[in-house]
Formats: C-alpha cells, sequence, structure tokens
C-alpha cells in the first residue's frame, strides 16, 4: 500500500517458492530476511564469511544453504531476487551493481536508494497478506501495518470472499452471554468473513446488524417451552450450507461446549465431511454471576464449582447430584427458573442446608439485568413475587453472600445494576 506516483514503486507479490534467492550477509538483518523467504518457499542461498546463529541454525537444519566467506562477483548466478545486508557499503554496492548487470532485483538494506526493491513492512492474518510502504519511514510502515492488521483481527474490515470457495466450512462461535464486547477477536472476524451466520437468541445480536445485506442471517433462537427450530434442523441446516461451499458462523450464546449442545451440531459436520472449528465463548455461567459481584470460586468460600442444566428436573435426575460436593462447593444452574423450585428442594434433599444463599441473575449484560436474592428455603417463592423470567442464572452457595446486593439488601431482595 502506498502512492505509486510520489514513490516511483508498483506493489506486487512475488511468488518465490523453489525459486534461488541470495542472500549476502548473515547479522540480524539477513537472519529477518532469511525467514520471510522461507515462509514463501524460496530456495535460499546465504554468503556471510560470519555468520549470526540465526542464519546457522537455518543451515544446519538443511533450510538454506550457506557459504561462509565473502561475497565474490558471480554470486548472483541463477537468481531471481538478491538481498544484501552487510553492512559494509563496499560490498553492498558491488551486490547491488551485479545485480542491475544481470537484471535481478536487489533489495539493498544499506542504501534504499540504491535498491531496485523495496520490502514492505508485513502482516498475515490467515490468508490475507497485508505489506506497506511508507517512503523510506519503516518505522511509520511498522505503525501502519500494525493497525491494519488489527483491524483485520477484530473484524473491523470487511473479510468476506467474493470468489466462491472451494469448500465449506463450519464454525461454531462462542458468542458470550451477549454482551459484543465479550464475543472474542477470533469470533468477531470470522463473522466478518461469514457468507451464513446460523443465530442464537442468546448470543451477542447487535453484530448482526454490522454484517453486509448479502449475509445470509438464519434466526433460530429458542426461548423457554418454545423452540420453532429443532436442533436437529440446525444441524441440518449447518450441513446443508456447508456443503454449498459456504462459510457458516453458528454464533451460540455462552460457550459452545457448556450446555449449548455444540457437540452435536459438531458431530453432524463431521459426519458430512465439513472442515469444523470451535471458538470458545465466555460462559454464562461464569461471566454472568460475576456481572452482579459473585464469583463462583473465593478463598476460604468455595474451592470448586459445578454447572448444572436445569432445564431438567433435578429431583427426577438424583445423579447428577450424586458424589457433589457440599461444601465449599458452587452449583451454577442454567436455563433453571422454570424448575427452580423442584432444583431447590432436590439440592436440600442432597444434603445442602436450607440456609444456602442462593442469587437468580436475570438478562446478564442485558437492560433487564437483575439479582434476586434468597435462600434454598424460600428462593422460588421470592423469584415467584419479583417476576423473575428468563434468561437466568441460578447461583447456589456461600459465595453468593459476596455479591453487593446481598450485604446491602439482604436476603428476599431483587438488584438491579
Amino acid at each position: 500500500m502506498n502512492d505509486a506516483r510520489a514513490t516511483g514503486l508498483l506493489p506486487i507479490s512475488l511468488r518465490l517458492e523453489g525459486r534461488r534467492v541470495v542472500v549476502v550477509g548473515g547479522g540480524a538483518v539477513a537472519a529477518r530476511t532469511v525467514a520471510g523467504l522461507l515462509d514463501a518457499g524460496a530456495d535460499v542461498l546465504v554468503v556471510a564469511p560470519e555468520p549470526g546463529g540465526r542464519v546457522v541454525a537455518h543451515a544446519e537444519a538443511g533450510e538454506v544453504r550457506l557459504q561462509r566467506r565473502a561475497y565474490a562477483d558471480g554470486d548472483l548466478e541463477g537468481a531471481w531476487l538478491a538481498v544484501t545486508a552487510t553492512g559494509v557499503v563496499a560490498v553492498d554496492a558491488a551486490v547491488s551493481a551485479e545485480a542491475q548487470r544481470r537484471r535481478v532485483w536487489c533489495v539493498d538494506r544499506g542504501d534504499a536508494a540504491r535498491a531496485s526493491a523495496w520490502t514492505p513492512s508485513v502482516a498475515r492474518v490467515d490468508d490475507v497478506v497485508v505489506a506497506v510502504s511508507a517512503g523510506r519511514d519503516p518505522r511509520r510502515a511498522a505503525r501502519l501495518r500494525d493497525g491494519v492488521a488489527a483491524a483485520l483481527q477484530a473484524g473491523d474490515l470487511p473479510l468476506r470472499r467474493s470468489r466462491p470457495r472451494a469448500r465449506g466450512r463450519v464454525v461454531l462461535v462462542g458468542g458470550g452471554p451477549g454482551d459484543p464486547g465479550l464475543l472474542t477477536a477470533r469470533g468477531r472476524r470470522l463473522l466478518a468473513e461469514a457468507d451464513v451466520v446460523v443465530a442464537d437468541r442468546l448470543g451477542p445480536r447487535d453484530v448482526l446488524e454490522e454484517l453486509g445485506e448479502d449475509v445470509v442471517v438464519v434466526d433460530v433462537g429458542k426461548t423457554s417451552g418454545n423452540h420453532p427450530v429443532p436442533q436437529e434442523q440446525i444441524n441440518a441446516l449447518l450441513v446443508e450450507h456447508g456443503l454449498a461451499g459456504r462459510l457458516v458462523v453458528r454464533l451460540k450464546g455462552g460457550d459452545p461446549y457448556v450446555l449449548g449442545r455444540g457437540g452435536e451440531e459438531l458431530a453432524a459436520c463431521r459426519a458430512a465431511g465439513l472442515d469444523v472449528e470451535v471458538v470458545p465463548g465466555v460462559t454464562s455461567a461464569v461471566s454472568v454471576p460475576a456481572a452482579v459481584g459473585i464469583p463462583v470460586t473465593h478463598r476460604g468460600v468455595a474451592r470448586g464449582f459445578s454447572v448444572l442444566t436445569g432445564h431438567e428436573d433435578l429431583a427426577a435426575t438424583p445423579a447428577a447430584l450424586a458424589g457433589l460436593p457440599v461444601e465449599a462447593h458452587t452449583v451454577v444452574l442454567l436455563m433453571g427458573v422454570s424448575t427452580l423450585r423442584t432444583s431447590a428442594a432436590a439440592l436440600v434433599a442432597a444434603g445442602r442446608p436450607s440456609s444456602t444463599p442462593v442469587a437468580v441473575v436475570e438478562d446478564g449484560y442485558g437492560p433487564r439485568q437483575r439479582a434476586t436474592f434468597g435462600t434454598l428455603a424460600d428462593v422460588a417463592d421470592v423469584a415467584e413475587a419479583a417476576g423473575v423470567r428468563p434468561p437466568a442464572v441460578v447461583v447456589v452457595g456461600d459465595v453468593v453472600r459476596l455479591a453487593p446486593g446481598w450485604g446491602e439488601r439482604g436476603r428476599g431482595a431483587s438488584v438491579a445494576p
């Protein structure tokens, strides 16, 4: 990227795989150059009387050919590109002169004005290569490169392909508890590349507004007791679009593997022969309690925690509680509003005191965020009186006492942020 009219440069990418490149010099600058050339698959010959350790290591690994001697006229025979970085003015000038005679492009690290080729500052983000030249100011070029690379990493630049993909791909992206700021950089970047997004209701839906008009968005959101798109149909959608050669992002709330049925979706896609990537997300089991000041573990209070689904009646599945520590242990229930009463009773039956503190945190990080406090003995009544409704995370254990709302308002209170 540069102003060709101002610098007289034509930005171009060279395919060097299998082609000879001669590097004259063996110091730190030459070593950095060699590393880049090896990434490009070049056939590298290094000429240096006293090469540094990094160059020697490449030679000992069989990655480059090394001649431990001073440069001599004729060393550029058969080269497609030459790089001179000796730090000796006369030697660099001689290499440039030979390159000029042989019509070999030459990067002269000692004198940019004498060079017939400049190497830009380069960043690679997946299959996108960013190359920046900024006159004769390499530090400025590096800053610009880093800025563009950061924008690509963050998904702030349009990354979608305009040409058909050779092969479709499915990515399961954990979107976190719903706040776009808690979506990972990897997840956001993949959304910027997506052809199809299959979205949950509890994911960071605001990011869908940033997608291009031609991106297909399929809403498969579920609410309590209402699953308009069954899981089997969601699996089929992912496979259908993936086999059509599209990049499909399955945008899920929380983490795909924490009660998110991500394993089922991955298995369906792999069975269809599709490549699948899983991008972890910030699980609501930890982040939503944290939003109201509850740590799921705390020194001297809770040494560990367990995450259970409240979607199923714990009283009907006693095995879920069998062997679960009772003391110094936090229990987090996801999707547990409708079964709160029976879950509380099951936990008491499993050995937890009825006085154990409980918090029900609604709509974590959302506009309705609210924490309702009680104990196993009365939390169901308190939640019912407060009109608690999904989505909500239930936290059971002494860590609930650490929440500011518990200390300020006491048990049986609902506290909004």
